[in-house]
């Protein structure tokens, strides 16, 4: 399986219809707003895990029960409930994908075609329920979780391996010693500037407003973009970092997402000034 899924990863026959489908959703996804919300920036962790759930959780439980008798109408109306919860699955998994690495979106597009031939599967299931053609309806059903649960390990293989949609910052933090660390002298911060320094040889990102000061981890959390090169802008009263790579504002006085594709906060590490020397720790 490592084999296959590191050829998946170099597959680059998929990049024209990868490509192709990533313009499309880009210009069909609505405002930047909408997009976030479906990015989960408002939950604070990507919303496609937490929608898949359900469409999982139903279709597994269908599955047992139709391997009990006398449960045909509650393994319908579960496999019902599967089918009509994959739809804002697939939505916010689609507006995800879009924003991923080359390398990511093949794995993707690949995970997101075993999961659309899962949902045609127990699309066709459904309807062979409520025609009263239950041994077929049962036989599509497995048929469509197998296709499904290839297209959960894919997912898997997305976030646990290619660290599709998890925070690119935090390993960071492990590289940074225990104990408070010197950053800079505090009289040399320029104000509501962005300045590049280094916590242990790890890349942080300064920022100083009037007497407050913030030390976050100079790489995005989205795709490790460089902070320290991007813009300053103001968005609900709050200056806010954008990152010059793919468009994720983090505040810049917490760290906390302003908007995506980003979805999870942007560590800010602990810090304090003494005897003039502004110094920071772990959080």
């Amino acid at each position: 399986m490592r084999r296959v899924l590191t050829r998946l990863e170099q597959a680059s026959g998929l990049d024209r219809v990868s490509d192709r489908l990533q313009r499309a959703i880009d210009r069909s996804f609505g405002p930047k707003r909408v997009r976030d919300v479906l990015h989960g920036v408002w939950l604070g962790h990507p919303l496609h895990p937490a929608l898949v759930q359900v469409p999982v959780g139903a279709w597994l439980s269908a599955a047992v029960l139709d391997l009990m008798p006398g449960q045909r109408r509650a393994a319908t109306v579960l496999v019902a409930t599967g089918t009509a919860a994959a739809l804002p699955a697939a939505i916010t998994g689609a507006n995800d994908w879009a924003s991923l690495s080359r390398e990511q979106r093949r794995v993707g597009l690949v995970h997101a075609i075993s999961n659309t031939v899962g949902l045609a599967l127990y699309t066709g299931s459904l309807a062979a329920r409520l025609t009263g053609r239950h041994g077929s309806g049962r036989a599509l059903a497995y048929l469509g979780l197998a296709a499904a649960s290839g297209g959960a390990y894919l997912g898997g293989h997305l976030a646990y391996k290619q660290g599709a949609g998890v925070n690119q910052s935090t390993p960071s933090l492990h590289r940074i010693t225990e104990g408070w660390h010197p950053v800079a002298d505090l009289a040399s911060l320029p104000e509501s500037t962005l300045v590049a320094k280094q916590v242990d040889e790890v890349p942080v990102l300064v920022y100083r407003d009037s007497d407050h000061v913030t030390v976050m981890l100079a790489r995005c959390a989205h795709q490790n973009g460089p902070l320290d090169h991007g813009t300053i802008v103001s968005s609900n009263g709050h200056a806010c970092v954008v990152c010059p790579w793919h468009g994720s504002a983090f505040r810049l006085a917490d760290g906390t997402v302003a908007a995506g594709p980003a979805a999870t906060d942007q560590q800010v590490l602990r810090s304090r000034v003494v005897g003039g020397v502004l110094e920071a720790q772990l959080p």
